[in-house]
Order: C-alpha cells, then structure tokens, then sequence
C-alpha cells in the first residue's frame, strides 16, 4: 500500500477513489490534485511510482488542509463554541444535531441507543 502524508491508500482503488481516504480530500480535491500532478484518475495507485507519489505529496502539503492539522483545527473550533457558550457548543456539549434537526423522533446518531423509561402505571378503577 503506497503512503501519503502518512495515510496508507488503498492499492488496487482507482486513484481518484484511493485519495479519499485521506482525511480532508473529497471527491474535488481527489480530481484538482489528479489534474494538478498530470495524473490519471483511473490509474491505480498501486502503479505511481516514487516520484508521483512525492508529488502528490507537495501538492497536498503545499496548499490543502488535511489530517491532523484539519482535525485539531475542527476540535478548536467546537471548543471556541463552547467557550463563547453559543447555542451550537451547547447542543455539542449535550451531544445532541447542532444543524436545526429534529429530535422528538430521529437523531439517534447523536443521541445514542434509546434510553428505556419506565412508563406510567395504570390507575384501577378509572373508567
């Protein structure tokens, strides 16, 4: 499996697919860096050879956010929201869709598993 910027890419995935596994690089970025380093889309990435793979590597160390960097600026940015205590760091605090979503039925990604809660008892004699 080639490396790049410390990602391991997938070999036998076209080359526009095996860089998206790389964090930060969707399917445009995957294409603008292909058409960047004047490489084939459809080339697998088992064929670059060590020159291309260099390449590819200035191209996304030079001008793309990706990784780690993007990941650390991610969580500071939750955190500034947090900390300025906006509406959207208080719903990241509480784990809940910070987007508007409903959540009266739905939004068990963020909410997790259901939390069973006893129900009421019924009332003899009411009738």
């Amino acid at each position: 499996m080639p490396r790049i910027v410390g990602t391991e890419i997938p070999d036998n995935k076209p080359l526009r697919i095996a860089l998206r596994y790389i964090y930060g690089v969707g399917p445009k970025f995957a294409e603008d860096i292909c058409k960047k380093a004047d490489l084939d889309p459809q080339a697998r990435a088992h064929t670059l050879t060590e020159d291309q793979l260099a390449q590819i590597a200035g191209i996304l160390e030079g001008g793309y956010l990706i990784e780690g960097a993007l990941r650390r600026q991610v969580q500071q940015n939750i955190a500034r929201l947090r900390d300025i205590r906006s509406y959207r760091g208080d719903r990241h605090r509480r784990g809940l869709p910070t987007r508007g979503q409903r959540t009266q039925t739905n939004a068990r990604t963020r909410k997790g598993r259901k939390k069973t809660v006893a129900g009421k008892k019924g009332v003899k004699g009411m009738k």
